[in-house]
């Protein structure tokens, strides 16, 4: 099972998105059967098993091992992943950053969130079938301004040590790398998505 899996695809996002269905991923972290998983959340089998099934042909669930039990074969499936991201790529072409207008609106904070997410997983899969490791940096911090003015300090002295490790290490040659650097308010509490 994978720590994270980035969804891509329009009919896996519409088989994970439905509530049932996050509920049988998430009873899926071991390996259950139709009816283990019915049993455990008080549904009928052959409901379970309808949504087992669709989980399964969107690449969300796997099967694992083939049991006989009372006289069938009992299939038993288990999450591909621990946790599930959907990517903006699944519902086409939104979150471009190119049709972004001003770089400083929260529109586009979340549109160069959506590309974050599109590409890193676009590379994760090509390190996974190579069977290599994906070498990615990630700063996760908070700080707190005491006013507008030392927010606008903070950022201006921010942008110039970035560029300066820009230009100190930047290469003729070599791999390129994007470094994405954001900031925003924390939300007092958790937001609800209309």
């Amino acid at each position: 099972m994978d720590d994270i899996c980035v969804i891509d695809r329009p009919e896996a996002a519409l088989a994970a998105l439905k509530p049932l269905r996050a509920q049988l991923l998430d009873a899926l972290s071991a390996p259950r059967s139709a009816a283990e998983v019915a049993n455990a959340m008080g549904i009928p089998r052959q409901k379970a098993r309808y949504h087992l099934q669709a989980l399964e042909r969107a690449g969300l669930a796997k099967e694992v091992e083939r049991r006989p039990w009372g006289g069938i074969v009992e299939k038993r499936l288990v999450a591909t992943a621990s946790t599930y991201v959907v990517s903006p790529s699944a519902l086409g072409p939104v979150g471009d950053t190119r049709r972004a207008k001003d770089r400083l609106a929260a529109s586009y904070l979340i549109a160069l969130g959506a590309r974050l997410v599109r590409e890193v997983a676009e590379l994760m899969g090509r390190a996974r079938a190579a069977s290599k490791r994906l070498a990615t940096m990630s700063l996760d911090t908070e700080v707190r301004f005491r006013s507008p003015e030392d927010r606008a300090a903070f950022t201006r002295e921010l942008v110039e040590s970035v560029n300066a490790l820009v230009a100190k290490y930047h290469a003729t040659e070599g791999r390129d790398h994007r470094v994405v650097l954001v900031a925003h308010p924390l939300p007092a509490e958790e937001p609800a998505c209309p």
